[in-house]
């Protein structure tokens, strides 16, 4: 995957940038193309990001990053507990 090229913060501002551009007349790809990103870019963000603070992007993505170290800790647990049954399991099977 590609490293991201614009913080959540960058993201915010040109979201900002390009709604003003909007709201003075401006079309939505041409607005796009002015701060630096492509029509579909730009509605990708506004439906991620939209009528979002920085700080409350920010707290976003440390909750999802947050989720993700969660959700590993639970896959590795759950391996754990499958290993656990099979050898419970084989071992009752040799007595």
């Amino acid at each position: 995957m590609r490293p991201r090229k614009f913080s959540p913060e960058k993201i915010i501002l040109k979201l900002r940038e390009a709604e003003v551009l909007i709201s003075q007349g401006m079309d939505v790809p041409e607005a796009s193309r002015q701060v630096g990103v492509s029509r579909q870019t730009f509605y990708r963000w506004r439906k991620e990001y939209g009528g979002m603070r920085v700080d409350q992007a920010r707290r976003l993505k440390n909750l999802e990053k947050e989720n993700m170290r969660l959700k590993h800790i639970v896959a590795d647990k759950e391996l754990d507990l499958q290993i656990l049954k099979e050898t419970l399991s084989l071992e009752s099977k040799n007595f």
